[in-house]
């Protein structure tokens, strides 16, 4: 048995409490525990590391989407492979993903039944006490206490926050409460003992498709599970209030939504500047992964007042060529993965609102995922003399019937007083 390496923010007889009960957890859970290695074919090295843990007497094996994300996309360059507690190795094979929700299912070879994590069938009690396992960074296997404190309530996807420290090799790994039985999976930290968890029903919810047999190939998975996200996240956007607020003299939307946070600044307090500048940006404070090179479902949008004594035409289309110069996709994203943008340039004049704007809006094509776009809006206003408004957004991973909706509450949520 590997050294047990135990993490603990308690004191005296408490400390010694949670480490001996820590310590009994982790014998009890060990061997259904394992490493998940992504190995290069034509190196033999490990090119990535995670945790993973055994679901079914069969070999059923669950862990982060992320954790395998090389091998899914590049099954011909990679192979997955375990280490289970006593160092023996193993192929995995893949049979399912959730690549919103971050978990993947794999698959051992087993000759018998074994010892396997049972999933909870109730959330903890706020304040409950759980435990994550996992193992980070070849440093053997471990066991974290922490605690329960529901719901991350800025999050659109459901994330348990966890006060503990999860480290980056224990992503995938289980957490469990006292009775031993999972009740989230190891997925991102925060540091500081902030770690966030993806939610046992998720995982509940793809072990029982799988086990009904209703789950297409992993390409066909990750269309329709990338398709559903961006229509719910974009319906949900649209559906709730959008409130006005100041910006010099112009009015801009925020979206009233937990997970959507806004910023702001100015140079108002800076009596020698040339021009005022008065900035609000609000942004969705998550995307998804899809690989090391590619992220979707993020969503960016920025308001910048200018105030001068004079907008000359010239100043005016140096200030637009250095704005258009300037915008950049929200998310990362490889030519592998996406087409050029393609962009229109117009004058765009909202029936509803009292400005004019010159606008670009422009797009480029998922080369993998049908009617999936990344999008790109930047206007800005052209009938006022001393001042303009700037309005921009970027949205990734959104069909074209989204893109359009989107942009035509965009575009006529922005305003002069």
């Amino acid at each position: 048995m590997k050294k047990i390496l135990c993490i603990l923010l308690l004191f005296g007889s408490t400390w010694t409490y949670a480490a001996e009960q820590a310590e009994a957890i982790f014998k009890q859970l060990a061997p259904s525990l394992y490493q998940i290695r992504i190995i290069d074919k034509a190196s033999g090295e490990k090119s990535s590391i995670g945790s993973g843990f055994q679901i079914s007497a069969d070999g059923v094996v669950a862990t982060n989407y992320h954790v395998i994300s090389s091998f899914a996309r590049h099954p011909a360059k990679y192979r997955i492979e375990y280490i289970d507690d006593q160092d023996n190795k193993g192929d995995l094979s893949l049979l399912s993903i959730d690549v919103v929700n971050d978990l993947a299912l794999v698959k051992r070879q087993v000759e018998t039944e074994m010892p396997f994590f049972e999933i909870s069938q109730a959330a903890p009690v706020k304040g409950e006490e759980i435990y994550s396992l996992g193992n980070p960074h070849d440093l053997g296997m471990i066991v974290v206490p922490g605690t329960y404190n529901g719901l991350k309530s800025e999050s659109f996807s459901d994330r348990i926050h966890f006060t503990g420290s999860v480290n980056s090799g224990m992503s995938g790994g289980p957490v469990v409460n006292k009775e031993t039985k999972v009740v989230g999976i190891n997925v991102a930290t925060s540091g500081n003992q902030i770690g966030f968890l993806v939610p046992h029903e998720k995982l509940l919810a793809l072990y029982q498709a799988y086990q009904n047999d209703e789950l297409p190939d992993i390409a066909q998975q990750m269309q329709s599970q990338l398709t559903d996200y961006q229509h719910q996240l974009v319906t949900e956007l649209l559906e709730s209030p959008w409130q006005l607020k100041n910006l010099g003299y112009g009015l801009v939307p925020t979206i009233d939504v937990p997970f959507i946070r806004c910023w702001g600044e100015s140079n108002a307090d800076k009596q020698d500047a040339v021009m005022l500048m008065v900035l609000a940006n609000c942004s969705l404070e998550e995307n998804l992964y899809i690989d090391s090179n590619f992220y979707t479902g993020s969503l960016e949008m920025e308001f910048r007042y200018l105030q001068a004594k004079k907008l000359s035409d010239i100043k005016f289309y140096q200030l637009f060529q250095r704005q258009v110069s300037r915008v950049m996709p929200g998310n990362k994203a490889d030519k592998e993965d996406v087409t050029e943008f393609k962009c229109q340039h117009d004058i765009v004049m909202p029936q509803s609102q009292g400005i004019n704007n010159k606008a670009i809006f422009c797009t480029r094509a998922y080369k993998q995922f049908d009617d999936l776009y990344d999008v790109l809006y930047l206007a800005i206003s052209v009938d006022h003399h001393q001042q303009a408004l700037i309005s921009h957004f970027t949205f990734a991973g959104v069909s074209k019937q989204s893109a359009q909706s989107f942009t035509k509450q965009f575009m006529e949520s922005v305003t002069w007083k």
